[in-house]
């Protein structure tokens, strides 16, 4: 008589190695200076109490991004006994943009920006900075809110790019738009809401080029401040690209320009 086969049941994922949890455990690790990429705090219950008043306090005092959700979606993140808060740890450090500008004019090299407006995927955004490491992008901007997290696996996606290249996490894109132009940046945002192909930009000015979210592509705030406006020539039927493809699209175009 035949046995029936059973398969193996598939392991049961782990708890991140970038996740803290516990609210003494992440004011500690707060504190000890480690990069943290955002918190998540429940929404109620447990707010009252001391310790949880000073984890808010300290992540407004440093800046560090935080939510409030339901129980249930921070149980659903992990099953340990996460007291109401969960931690991110950043696998980078982030770096200051004006500190990366004067560096990059100081070494009398044109500067090249990547702005990310909201990319969500972590495997879009390591694809885009492998990309970006390729084809000498300077830095990485994005914001402090609405992207995706970068986390060991970001840096396994990226290929370790991202070990090798500065991201920049700023609280307002807008803000930033007009540093880099009032720095001699040009901002091209890559879009379909315009006819002027990428190819009759100049990319051998200084430049920044911003990207959008996989959902709705660049917000309107940031596409009116754009200095130029380039879109990718669709010769088929389907309607856009997936970003990290239109970035290494647009990106190649800068290198082709430059050398």
């Amino acid at each position: 008589m035949l046995k029936k086969f059973y398969p193996p049941r598939p392991p049961k994922k782990s708890d991140s190695a970038d996740m803290i949890f516990g609210i003494r455990a992440i004011l500690e690790t707060i504190r000890s200076g480690k990069t943290i990429d955002k918190l998540l705090l429940q929404k109620e219950g447990g707010s009252n109490s001391e310790t949880f008043k000073e984890l808010i306090a300290l992540a407004i005092e440093k800046n560090i991004p935080f939510q409030k959700v339901p129980v249930e979606k921070l149980d659903r993140v992990t099953t340990k006994n996460h007291q109401g808060a969960i931690c991110f740890i950043s696998a980078v450090d982030y770096a200051d943009l004006g500190n990366i500008l004067a560096d990059v004019f100081e070494k009398g090299e044109t500067p090249l920006i990547l702005i990310l407006d909201r990319i969500t995927d972590v495997r879009n955004f390591g694809a885009i900075c492998r990309t970006a490491e390729c084809t000498g992008v300077h830095a990485i901007v994005i914001p402090a809110k609405g992207s995706a997290q970068i986390t060991s696996d970001a840096v396994k996606t990226s290929a370790g790019a991202l070990n090798f290249l500065s991201v920049c996490r700023e609280e307002d894109l807008n803000k930033t738009v007009k540093f880099l132009q009032e720095s001699g940046v040009q901002v091209v945002a890559c879009t379909e809401k315009t006819d002027d192909w990428l190819y009759k930009a100049d990319f051998t000015v200084p430049t920044a080029i911003i990207m959008g979210s996989e959902e709705d592509g660049i917000s309107d705030e940031l596409i009116r401040k754009a200095d130029t406006l380039a879109s990718i020539p669709l010769i088929g039927k389907i309607g856009s690209l997936n970003v990290s493809v239109s970035a290494g699209v647009i990106l190649y175009e800068v290198v082709r320009q430059r050398k």
